[in-house]
């Protein structure tokens, strides 16, 4: 009886430690940066190529699986966040200072478009394009390297100048942003 005992002691303990969650598949991270004084950031999910370089942005790639594609979340899990302390021209868009989701339209792999959207809050395949601020042409790059996690990069550039940048696998998008 005692034997039992112990091993259903033991067999419990190692059902619960084999039960724990490891690390988020697609981990949270931030970025911001301050221009002209105001701070600008991006939270956001950070998806990993995990050897399917060249299977993400095709017409029958990993992002095409989303109910909402061409539209992607520009990240992964909940939609991606930006959060501005003042106004901003984005690319040519007027942003007001405020929060808002982030979306990329990639209809052409090769060229995306920024979508800056007022709802805030969502899941990142919950796109309600009636909630559009507004969309701007991203200038395309190839990274000089495979992009393993997904990254949001935003650089000051002097004065009120800066750019937000969204690279991953083998692309890099990017806008400028100027501060009102």
């Amino acid at each position: 009886m005692k034997h039992l005992l112990i091993c259903t002691g033991l067999l419990a303990v190692a059902a619960t430690l084999s039960a724990q969650p490891g690390p988020p598949k697609s981990p949270p991270a931030t970025e911001s940066v301050s221009i002209a004084g105001k701070a600008i950031t991006i939270d956001y999910s950070s998806p990993g190529v995990k050897g399917r370089a060249g299977q993400i942005f095709t017409k029958d790639g990993l992002i095409s699986h989303d109910h909402s594609y061409p539209v992607w979340r520009a990240g992964a899990n909940a939609a991606t966040k930006l959060h501005t302390d003042a106004d901003l021209d984005l690319g040519g868009l007027a942003v007001p200072k405020g929060d808002y989701t982030l979306f990329i339209d990639i209809s052409d792999a090769d060229n995306w478009v920024l979508i800056v959207n007022k709802q805030t809050g969502q899941w990142g395949t919950e796109y309600d394009k009636s909630q559009d601020l507004g969309r701007v042409k991203m200038t395309m790059e190839k990274p000089p390297a495979l992009v393993e996690n997904l990254k949001y990069m935003l650089k000051d550039l002097g004065g009120n100048k800066g750019e937000l940048s969204l690279a991953w696998e083998n692309l890099c998008g990017s806008v400028s942003i100027t501060v009102q």
